[in-house]
């Protein structure tokens, strides 16, 4: 039953929606930032990876299964903590939702701004990389600045298998260091951008492997704190103590990734979307 102010009884919450487990990057950051946000991780494990898919395949889906788990979960906002989900569906999830969207868009604009050398590094997956959302974001963000593209489709599985309890080695992660800093202009990289949700998972790695010393820039604080706003904006309460559920589209989980990688947020049983 809706309070005073309108809204129900229950817990604000934010549904965290990606095809994968990259999303953690950006669940770690609100769950700082706003430890007792309750947390809903959508994941469209059924048809995953996207970053396969075309887009006229992958723009409709994205719209029907975050709908839908947005109904199951009742959360209050939506984070799309997916760069592929984001730069194909933001305006469509907007038109098709009556609540807010945040959506994850790659650094690029604070990474030109702080940049003391005028190079920057993106590093992205293969579709990322190459779709005109990251072009045009290049285009009017970039400042004239400098931006290598770095395509890096290697670090999903090397993220996935550091969730999984592997270690991740100076021989894994040396096809891209060669990227950044040996490809034309490398030299002067002062600041890397992580324009994948997955990445972050392997920023004390890639830090420690790295040839020198140089900033990896992500945009998961900054949802978070978008996140926020839009919670005072909606003036929603939080409770004392956080709730979590997980929504999957498959049952199939062979790895147990899924169930694994999410043990830090949610112990509790799995909900099908499907």
């Amino acid at each position: 039953m809706p309070n005073a102010s309108g809204h129900s009884n229950k817990a604000p919450s934010a549904l965290i929606f990606d095809s994968g487990v990259g999303a953690i990057s950006i669940a770690r950051e609100i769950r700082q930032q706003i430890p007792a946000l309750t947390l809903h991780f959508g994941v469209d494990n059924g048809f995953y990876p996207y970053g396969t898919k075309s887009e006229d395949v992958l723009r409709p889906r994205i719209v029907e299964q975050a709908s839908a788990m947005m109904a199951a979960s009742g959360a209050d906002i939506l984070v799309v903590g997916c760069n592929t989900a984001s730069t194909l569906a933001l305006p469509q999830l907007r038109d098709a939702l009556q609540k807010p969207v945040v959506g994850v868009v790659p650094a690029v604009k604070p990474a030109a701004e702080e940049t003391r050398t005028g190079t920057i590094a993106l590093i992205a997956t293969e579709g990322t990389v190459n779709r005109r959302y990251t072009r045009e974001l290049i285009e009017e963000f970039a400042n004239g600045r400098q931006v290598i593209n770095v395509p890096a489709p290697e670090l999903v599985r090397l993220a996935e298998a550091k969730l999984r309890g592997e270690t991740i080695s100076a021989k894994d992660l040396e096809p891209v260091l060669q990227r950044i800093f040996h490809s034309t202009g490398g030299d002067k990289v002062d600041i890397a951008v992580l324009a994948c949700t997955h990445f972050p998972l392997l920023r004390d790695e890639l830090a420690h492997y790295a040839p020198r010393s140089i900033r990896w820039l992500d945009s998961g604080a900054a949802i978070a704190r978008r996140v926020q706003w839009w919670l005072d904006e909606l003036n929603l309460t939080l409770p004392p103590k956080p709730e979590t559920s997980r929504l999957f589209t498959s049952a199939a989980d062979p790895e147990q990734l899924i169930a694994q990688a999410f043990t830090e947020f949610t112990p509790e049983a799995s909900a099908l979307a499907e």
